[in-house]
């Protein structure tokens, strides 16, 4: 479980990498979602959810989403998603969070076009009512991207697969919907934050107790770009200060 959170932790650490500027943001678009979400929601078993990476946090949760799993609303309504992430299978949970990175990364390298022709489709197991596992299958896509070309509003659908004598191990892809193509899912067996090979130079220098004018020297650069560097991968990671910044850094092996 302790490798599952650390895997966690820098996923909310990437999605700390996306600077949005909420005057941008049309938040009068949500409620329009919502409702076609919630005609969907009644004329089908699927249960649905909207994610906001701006706010970092679930803003639509269809009712009928523990249903699919035999859930009733009392089980889940204090915890929400967190009640259903508890349920996936343990030996999955990893694995999907990996590909769950690995996506958000793909996902990055693509054009504006591109990522709104694009759905990541995972399968893996989930305990039910009846503390039974079933084989699930969860589409994302994205519902909003802001002027800059991020992914602002993603969209989540869940249904129970078809296929329940599956092997029984988590499968993830990103699938162009309107090509056909399927991209194979990277392997990322270990996850990292997005640093370039420059900030990691000055973070470890930064470790070992170098001053901003001392790393300039040792790597004939500026102080300005020093400083440069040092503000970035403060960002990234998500932390207040170098030795913030450091701790972080060394506790996921970021710095080996």
């Amino acid at each position: 479980m302790q490798e599952i959170s650390k895997i966690q932790e820098i996923v909310f650490q990437y999605f700390n990498q996306c600077k949005f500027d909420e005057a941008d943001l049309d938040y009068s678009l949500v409620p329009k979602h919502i409702e076609t979400l919630r005609i969907l929601t009644n004329v089908s078993n699927s249960g649905t959810q909207i994610f906001d990476l701006n706010r970092k946090q679930s803003i639509f949760f269809s009712p009928n989403f523990g249903k699919v799993l035999g859930y009733t609303d009392t089980d889940y309504e204090r915890l929400n998603y967190q009640f259903f992430e508890s349920k996936i299978h343990h030996e999955e949970q990893r694995q999907l969070a990996l590909n769950g990175l690995a996506s958000l990364k793909l996902f990055n390298t693509l054009s504006s076009d591109e990522k709104l022709n694009h759905k990541v489709i995972h399968e893996y197991k989930m305990l039910n009512a009846e503390g039974k596992y079933v084989r699930l299958v969860e589409q994302y896509q994205v519902l909003e991207l802001d002027k800059k070309g991020q992914i602002w509003l993603m969209l989540s659908i869940v249904d129970v697969s078809p296929n329940q004598e599956s092997d029984g191990s988590v499968k993830s892809q990103v699938y162009n919907y309107k090509t056909g193509n399927i991209i194979p899912m990277p392997n990322d067996e270990k996850p990292q934050l997005e640093l370039t090979k420059r900030e990691l130079e000055v973070l470890k220098l930064v470790k070992e107790g170098y001053l901003s004018k001392e790393i300039s020297d040792k790597l004939s650069i500026s102080v300005h770009t020093v400083n440069t560097h040092r503000y970035r991968f403060l960002e990234k990671l998500g932390a207040n200060n170098s030795f913030e910044a450091v701790v972080f850094a060394s506790k996921y092996g970021l710095l080996n």
